[in-house]
Parts: C-alpha cells; structure tokens; sequence
C-alpha cells in the first residue's frame, strides 16, 4: 500500500508531494519553489516575504465572509537524521515512506510529518471546496526546527488573521496552551595537533543504536545521551590507564537526543587488557541500566583501528572528557505551575571536530521560565569556560504563556467532546513551538495547537499514526466550521 491510498485521501496526497521535496533545515529553497508552485498549478494566491514565509489565501464559504480570518500555521522544515547504515542524501533525495500497519514511517530516516503533516492539512483545506469555513490563510514558515527563523522574521502585515491554528502538535487529543523557550550554547575548545606516542595501540570506542528524539518532546523518557555516555566510558578508563584520544565525535541536530557517538583512542600494550575488560564490564552496565528504555540492540563497541600519526593534546583531550560528562544533561527541573510539567532541560547535542584545530560542543536549554533558561545556559558557560572554551549563545526563543480563558480553545475543546466523545487533554509542552514569537509581534492573536499522533520525531524512527490523521482532519475541519 502506497500512502496515497489511505485517508483522508486529500491530506495524504499532499503529504506525499512534500515527501519529494528535500528540505532540511536551512535548505528551503526547493521547498520554497514547490509551494510557489504548487499554488499557481491550483489557482491559489500565494506571496513569500523576505525571509522565505510563504502564505496562501482562500476566500470564505458564500455566507461566511463575516467571519474571523484564521491562520493555519506549520513549517516547511524538516529534522534530517538518519541511521548510520542509510545513504540517504537529504539536499537532494525524496523521503521513502512505508506503510507498517497502523503506522506510516520512512525507510531509514526521519518521516519529516513534524512538520509536513500540518503543512499538508493546511494545503488539503485550500483544495477542499466541500468545507465551511471563513477567510484562510495558510502560512508556511521557514527554519522552525532550527532559529524558528521565519517566525522571528514575519513582518507586520504579511499575515492578518486574529485566530492561528498551529499544526505542529504530536498527539491526538491534545490541544496545546503553551510552550517552553529555549537557547542554544556553543562551547569551541581549542586544541593543538601533537605527534602520537611511539607504540601506541588504537581503538574506536563507539556507542550507538540509541533512539535519540526530540530533545524537547522525549527528554524526559530518560533516554540515554550518547555524547554523556561515552565520556562516562572514558571517564572511568582515565582513572585506571593514560589514554591518548586521536578523534572524537557524536550527536547532530540541537534539538535531537544524540544516538551516536564515538572516540578513537590510543592505549599503551600493556593496557590493552584494561581497556577490553572495562568495556564488557561497561556494556553490561549500560544494558542493564537502559533496559525498558532504549532497544535491546544497542551496541557498546571497542575495537581495534589503523595507527594515528597524530592526536590532540592530552590535557585538553581529557578537560574536555571530563566537561562532556559533568554537562548538564536531561531534565533539570519541574514546572511549579503546572502540575506533571518538565520547566527546564539540557540536551548534550552534540560534540564535533571541526576546522582549525577546534572542537564544538552544542548544548540546547529548554525552560517555561525565561530566567531558568537562561540561568542554565550559563551554568553550562561557566563549566567549558573552565577548560579555556570560548562560548556563544545562538538561537534564543520566548516561550508561550498558557492562556486557559481563550477563546478558540473553547470552541476547539467542544468540537472534540462532540465528535469523540470524550475529554481533549489542554496541556503545556516542554517542547518549542513558534506561537510565543507570534504573540510577540501580534499580541491580540487567539491561539492553539494540535496534530495527528506522531512518534519518536526527530530520529529516524520517526512515525505517523494513520488512524490519528483522519481524526486530526475530523477536528480540524469542525474548528473551522465552528468558527465560520
């Protein structure tokens, strides 16, 4: 079965378009190009600003005129990850999608339904002439995933709706309030490049296989950080034996749980034994400790690779190791407010060589709590400031303050009694959604957000549940009928 052949037939049909166009984060132009496109072939008024938003307008049902103009909102971005087995190029390869019994996934990489899903209801309303509803506009925005970009970027005018549905939730059922901000940090740790010691055995010590995530959505699952786990590893080995370390690297995206990471150290013969004995006493501690929580096949692998002619040098080889596990990591706090809420969080993203004899260290900071957020960011600061980093912070975003008298949550919450009969969960998430950056620059705006089930974004188990996007369609086409 093809994803084509399954309903609602209009909203898999256009999710199934966008699949063909890459569009990773920062890489928007052909995506840009498509909807421009996709438009005019429909006879669809369409504009883009400066920064690449793109909105599409549809007139009122006759009878309807009257009625509030609606946003229907979603980014055109994707989260490009893959499995280190995919040949997946994201710049230029369409996504392989796979029908897997009540699930829709991709084959080996992220599905790209956070955020295409929402882009795709929005695009299935501009075509469906059967619905009731009043003046639309749909809007595409740029760079959600990473900068929220588009949102920072839109200019008094390019959009003039006073309500805005965001399509960018994962679960139905769920009609979300608010949302936590964030801020990313960037460590650089310089090293020098120095000749590797005469006699030096090598070996790749690598950890992977873990389900990463999204670093807002999942960080609470106590899912294991590969970046912290490896530097947990070779913690632990630096008590026992010197160690040289010739290569280091792990994790991607910020706003991703890294799944992967390695190192390719270099030990004296005569330490040898050492280092094979502590890594099978360590991947059956590992198991043990992540049993129920990451997949049984995970691995935790040692093994022996050609001589390095060079390394980095030894003491900022392990400061870094040992700043890499002191990180602060997973969920730092709860919210007071909301009961069950995560306030604040840090994901260790990623660790990475790059040129010129530096090595960056990525850390994204999630808190409901402005203050919190940015008092994390500089407890992490402070602690690679201590092994000479220079440290930036990029990325910055306000949160979205939950507003429980709002008016389109009222209707939203009744269009769903009346239709499933049973109770939506109004919630706040730990997660980053563009509709604080609205309310910033449009502060009369009445808002909230919801979307199909969507499973384990942000890795390339990433799924959409089949059955949830009928319901999705179902709610969001009574929300708009109610509005009208």
């Amino acid at each position: 079965m093809k994803i084509t052949d399954l309903n609602p037939k209009l909203i898999w049909e256009c999710f199934d378009e966008i699949t063909k166009v890459p569009r990773p984060t920062h890489h928007l132009d052909r995506m840009r190009e498509f909807l421009v496109d996709w438009a005019d072939r429909h006879d669809i008024a369409v504009a883009t600003d400066e920064v690449g938003n793109v909105v599409m307008r549809k007139a009122a049902t006759p009878g309807h005129e009257n009625a509030p103009t609606i946003i229907l909102q979603g980014h055109q971005d994707m989260v490009a990850e893959k499995l280190p087995s995919s040949n997946h190029n994201f710049l230029t390869d369409p996504i392989e999608t796979i029908v897997d019994r009540e699930w829709v996934r991709a084959n080996g990489t992220t599905l790209g339904a956070d955020n295409g899903m929402g882009c795709a209801a929005a695009m299935a309303v501009l075509l469906d002439d059967t619905l009731v509803h009043g003046p639309i506009e749909c809007l595409f925005t740029v760079d959600e995933e990473q900068g929220l970009i588009g949102a920072n970027g839109l200019q008094p005018g390019f959009v003039t709706g006073e309500i805005l549905l965001n399509l960018d939730s994962e679960e139905m059922g769920q009609l979300v309030i608010g949302c936590a901000g964030g801020k990313v940090t960037v460590a650089t740790v310089p090293y020098k490049r120095v000749a590797s010691p005469e006699g030096m055995i090598y070996y790749k010590v690598s950890l992977g296989g873990l389900k990463g995530g999204h670093s807002g959505m999942e960080i609470g699952l106590g899912r294991a950080n590969a970046n912290q786990q490896l530097a947990r590893f070779l913690c632990t080995f630096a008590e026992k034996s010197a160690f040289e370390v010739a290569e280091i690297d792990g994790g991607g995206l910020a706003n991703a749980i890294p799944r992967d990471a390695h190192a390719v150290i270099g030990v004296a013969a005569a330490d040898v034994e050492k280092l094979l004995n502590l890594a099978q006493e360590f991947n059956s501690t590992i198991h043990a400790e992540y049993a129920g929580v990451e997949e049984d096949d995970f691995h935790f692998n040692v093994e022996q690779v050609e001589v390095r002619e060079e390394v980095i040098d030894m003491l900022t080889a392990h400061n870094l190791i040992k700043a890499v596990y002191a990180c602060p990591n997973g969920v730092q706090g709860m919210s007071h407010a909301i009961e069950g809420l995560i306030e604040t969080s840090c994901n260790l993203a990623s660790v990475k060589m790059v040129e010129d004899d530096k090595i960056e260290v990525t850390v994204h900071q999630r808190s409901s709590v402005d203050s919190r957020r940015d008092e994390i960011a500089d407890r992490v600061k402070a602690l690679f400031s201590l092994i000479g980093a220079a440290v930036a912070f990029d990325d910055a975003y306000v949160g979205w303050a939950p507003n429980p008298n709002s008016k389109v949550l009222k209707v939203a919450e009744e269009s769903y009694r009346d239709i499933f009969h049973a109770e939506p969960k109004v919630e706040a998430l730990h997660a980053g959604l563009e509709c604080g950056l609205f309310l910033e620059k449009m502060p009369a705006l009445d808002m909230v957000s919801f979307g199909p089930t969507l499973k384990d974004i942000h890795s390339p188990g990433e799924k959409a549940n089949i059955k949830s996007v009928e319901d999705f369609w179902k709610l969001l086409t009574e929300i708009l009928k109610r509005l009208a």
